[in-house]
This record gives structure tokens, sequence and C-alpha cells, in this order.
């Protein structure tokens, strides 16, 4: 089945105080290292957020259809995208913020999407936390995602009840480092696993 990846980077970054996507993290952006490991299991990869930002990363990027309306909006983008290029398969789709993805966890979504033909198969770290942005969605939960956006229903979480979601255990902690404070942390621990 052919699986698309989307890389949403049209968060505002308020918290952080910067484009979290432009974080310097292995000698390179941190959007391009989450980028490298969605490579590694989609055939095709997108950026979504705003493409002027984005020009000199050298990889397509789409306009978020609905600008100011958080991740939903791009999640709209990403499938939208996928249904005008007549693309019924599954859609990979990971925030930018996620330092520690590892691609057998990604794998492993979409393992589990073929498997159990669920609309939407989404990380359910260590910690019990589940995250909508680390997960795979098939083009048909568009409408319950336009449906959400055209009512001011935004949370990610309401859109995973609305599909009925499977929520896939991963074997770690997924990280997502929204403030200067938690990308401080995150750098230390792995500073100190490298020694």
């Amino acid at each position: 089945m052919k699986t698309k990846g989307f890389v949403l980077v049209g968060g505002q970054s308020s918290r952080m105080g910067q484009d979290k996507a432009r974080l310097l993290f292995k000698s390179r952006f941190l959007v391009q290292d989450v980028l490298s490991k969605v490579i590694q299991i989609t055939e095709d990869v997108a950026l979504v957020g705003r493409p002027e930002a984005y020009v000199d990363l050298d990889v397509k990027c789409l306009a978020d259809l609905r600008p100011g309306l958080g991740p939903l909006s791009g999640l709209e983008t990403a499938l939208a995208s996928s249904r005008r290029s007549f693309h019924e398969g599954l859609n990979l789709v990971v925030g930018c913020d996620m330092p520690d993805l590892q691609p057998r966890w990604l794998e492993q979504l979409l393992v589990t999407a073929q498997s159990t033909g669920a609309l939407c198969v989404a990380a359910k770290d260590a910690a019990g936390k589940t995250h909508p942005l680390c997960a795979v969605y098939r083009t048909a939960c568009l409408a319950s995602i336009q449906e959400g956006l055209d009512t001011r229903r935004l949370r990610l979480l309401e859109l995973l009840a609305a599909v009925q979601a499977v929520e896939m255990p991963v074997d770690g902690v997924i990280v997502n480092v929204n403030t200067p404070e938690q990308w401080a942390i995150f750098l230390e621990k792995t500073l100190c696993q490298a020694t």
C-alpha cells in the first residue's frame, strides 16, 4: 500500500521563542533529523507549514489551507494533498518537534494500520501519553478533520475519538520540545547518553 509522509512545521513556536524546526540538532536542523526518519519509511515526504520559511531545505512544503488553526489544519492540508493525488493509502504524520523519534516506531505504526484497517493509528508512549502527531491517518479521516475545523473543535484528541483511532504502544517516551527549558533538558540527556 502506498504511503505518504508529512512533517508539520506550521506552528507558531511561541513558547520556544524561535522556530522549533530550525533548532540545531546533530549538526543540522531538527526538522531535517525528523525528515530523515520519515523518509526511511515512506515513499513521498512533504513539510506542511509556511513554504517561504523552508525554501532552503530542498523539500516540498505545502501551505496550510487554513492558517492559524493549529495542527488540525496541518492534518487537513496533508490529507487533502493525498486525496488530490488520488492517493487512498496511508499517511504518516509527525510533528517537527520530536527529536527522539525512532524509525522502528514509525514502521510499526504503518504495519499496525495495514493489519487493522483502522482509520488512524496513533503512538502511545511508555509514559502513557497518546501522540496524535505521531500517527498514521487514512485519507478517509479528512471529513472528520474538516468537520472539526468548521465547528472550531480543534483538539487532536477529539479527532482521535471521532475516528476511533487505535493506540499503538511504543517502547519509549516520545518527547515534544516546546520551550527552551525542555530543549535544554533533552540536549543534556542526549549528551549524557552519548558519554
